[in-house]
């Protein structure tokens, strides 16, 4: 696609003009709530099925339905692109979408694999453009609050930081189990706590290194992930530990940072919205539980989102980030023997 610049000019006190690339279940809490909530327009939404396009149109206030994935991009009343297609499609329409002169809010991982990633991130660069990998828990009160306790040394010297992410298993036909649509739980799930880890390591002052990874495949699913464990190396002996599954009964999405005088834990990290705890246990004092706020991370997240495009803020998820991820994300599948993600050659 011949790079050209189709958005119109905005003033920096308009509201973000988005069109949505998929008419996606996770598209509702993480974009069109928060939009709706704070004055953006959704412009235009594009999805293979035409009449699904049409009714999640009418239901979610979408102004209009367009004939495919290239006519929105080449709205020229869409400024930003939401990218929700599968994982192997991100990195693609990314690409496509930055070609067409759109900012892009992608849904995470960015690509199905680091070389693809680091192809994004150089068009990213040489665009100028916005390009915004959607770890929305970044940009939530209660997991700043939990990098400020790790870093005040109440904790003592810290020993261990351990994300726990499981679920019930998806239905058999569910996406996450493609190997071709780069599925499995380390891309689903796994993917925010390789971020957590980087997050906490650069605060640290260093990167997180895989040690050694497990995995579980799917029954009748070769090369796709039901079940992941990590150990990873952080800076000072720190040890980073994962468990994602989608196997498990029940669901939890914590984050628990252990050191020699006590630990901090949030209950639930992506979904804030559900449960805002901080909870704080230190040798010989009462426990202590700090509510950051129950306003969902997404809402945060197009705040972020909002003041990068219309006043060129900085912000830590950019595709430098998403590169990182990548790049520990296929570590892992190394050490575990299982593949890459493969890239979609067929996509544009």
């Amino acid at each position: 696609m011949t790079t050209t610049s189709t958005a119109s000019t905005s003033t920096a006190d308009e509201p973000l003009r988005i069109g949505l690339l998929g008419a996606s279940r996770i598209a509702v809490e993480s974009l069109v709530v928060p939009a709706h909530d704070g004055g953006a327009r959704l412009v235009a939404v594009a999805a293979r099925d035409p009449r699904r396009a049409e009714e999640f149109a009418a239901e979610h206030g979408v102004e209009r339905v367009v004939a495919d994935y290239e006519a929105l991009l080449a709205d020229p009343e869409v400024e930003v692109v939401y990218n929700a297609l599968p994982n192997s499609l991100h990195g693609p329409w990314n690409l496509a979408a930055l070609a067409a002169g759109k900012h892009v809010l992608t849904e995470k991982p960015f690509a199905s694999n680091a070389e693809e990633a680091r192809t994004v991130a150089e068009a990213a660069e040489a665009s100028g453009l916005v390009v915004f990998d959607a770890f929305h828990h970044r940009y939530h009160p209660v997991f700043a609050r939990l990098l400020e306790v790790m870093a005040s040394g109440e904790l003592g010297t810290l020993r261990t930081v351990r994300v726990q992410m499981v679920m019930p298993p998806p239905g058999e036909d569910d996406l996450r189990w493609s190997l071709p649509l780069a599925g499995g739980v380390l891309m689903d799930l796994g993917c925010y706590a390789l971020n957590v880890m980087s997050t906490v390591a650069a605060e640290l002052g260093g990167f997180a290194e895989p040690v050694s990874a497990r995995a579980v495949e799917g029954e009748g699913t070769p090369g796709v992930d039901a079940r992941f464990e990590v150990e990873l190396a952080l800076p000072d002996g720190v040890r980073g530990e994962i468990l994602c599954a989608m196997s498990d009964p029940e669901l939890e999405f914590s984050i628990k940072v252990t050191g020699d005088r006590g630990d901090a834990t949030i209950m639930n990290f992506v979904k804030v919205s559900t449960d805002d705890r901080l909870i704080v246990r230190l040798a010989g004092e009462p426990e202590r539980v700090e509510h950051l706020g129950t306003r969902s991370s997404y809402h945060h997240q197009l705040d972020a989102l909002t003041a990068a495009v219309r006043r060129g803020t900085p912000f830590p998820t950019d595709a430098a980030d998403g590169v990182r991820n990548l790049e520990l994300i296929d570590t892992c599948y190394r050490l575990a023997g299982l593949p890459l993600r493969p890239t979609d050659r067929n996509a544009p």
